[in-house]
């Protein structure tokens, strides 16, 4: 019998959200838990089972799934563990796809949250005939996926495609948790527009701003946007600066593996053409001419806040059990 579902868990830092998948996209049932209450990662396996396995019993037990994927900080594809993530309470080397794999019973896959993003837009997105393609996401850090021939590129450790911590700018701004200096998640992610938006307002005392009626805690991507669409001079050069830095790196990129399209996806997004115009323009004009007028930029056509699970359930769908 052809089997007709695919769980989907996103990992991230306060949140683990779970679902099921059909072959076309579509989420039947999702739910979560927290990701940052349990001490060993074992009670936080334990406490999805509950919720979960009740969810796949109810889609006809496990015969009718082609397996687990899972998306996760420094998720590990080739050995399904998380590497020293950051923003984990579980500490060091989690095996975390077989301890998931011997409680459900089912093929468990594991790759990093920002791969698993590639994958879901490769199966469910705007580019499922499209075989060479980057994603990137801007969200509170920049993600991406790198796509050649059809295929994630993973490299030879499974970490591959670190394009946000990529220097744009050298000896530029500090990044907030890996101390390299000018990355471009550093500027040209939500973070990094509010960085932005402070440093500009501190050097131009002397041009009026909307922004300047919020406190710095006030500050954020949403209300550089919101006062960039009320015509404000400092918050559209806020977002020219940051298409500016995106423009550049997407060049390099372009010139590294010479993708059909770019795929932006994240809460930056939401900006639109404020953002897409330069870094289009940016973009074009790093490029050689070979290069120049081929790539698209894209807006994802995945929802926000289905996408993370439909990535990480497209992992298994060409598993055969």
């Amino acid at each position: 019998m052809k089997k007709k579902y695919a769980v989907g868990i996103d990992i991230g830092g306060t949140t683990a959200k779970f679902g099921i998948v059909d072959r076309k996209g579509n989420i039947l049932v999702q739910d979560r838990v927290p990701s940052n209450e349990h001490e060993v990662v074992e009670d936080f396996i334990d406490d999805m089972y509950a919720k979960l396995f009740p969810m796949i019993e109810e889609y006809g037990g496990t015969g009718n799934f082609v397996g687990i994927g899972m998306g996760a900080p420094n998720g590990n594809f080739y050995t399904g563990t998380i590497d020293y993530a950051p923003n984990l309470k579980w500490k060091g080397i989690i095996p975390i796809a077989n301890l998931v794999e011997k409680k459900f019973g089912m093929v468990t896959k594991l790759t990093n949250d920002a791969n698993a993003a590639a994958v879901g837009e490769m199966m469910y997105g705007c580019t499922k005939n499209i075989k060479h393609f980057i994603t990137i996401t801007l969200g509170t850090g920049v993600g991406s996926g790198i796509v050649i021939d059809g295929k994630i590129v993973l490299g030879h450790d499974g970490f591959a495609g670190e394009l946000g911590h990529t220097i744009i700018r050298h000896g530029g701004r500090p990044h907030k948790t890996s101390a390299l200096k000018g990355s471009l998640e550093a500027y040209a992610s939500a973070t990094g527009v509010r960085e932005t938006a402070i440093e500009m307002l501190t050097e131009h005392p002397e041009v009026e701003s909307l922004l300047r009626n919020y406190t710095i805690n006030e500050l954020t991507s949403e209300t550089v946007y919101d006062c960039a669409m009320q015509g404000d001079t400092i918050a559209n050069r806020i977002f020219e600066f940051t298409g500016q830095i995106l423009g550049e790196s997407l060049a390099n990129f372009v010139m590294f593996s010479s993708p059909e399209a770019i795929i932006l996806f994240g809460g930056l997004t939401k900006a639109g053409n404020l953002l897409l115009n330069p870094t289009r323009k940016h973009m074009e004009v790093n490029l050689l001419p070979i290069f120049q007028n081929k790539v698209k930029i894209l807006f994802s056509e995945l929802k926000e806040a289905d996408a993370a699970i439909l990535g990480a359930s497209a992992l298994v769908w060409d598993v055969k059990k």
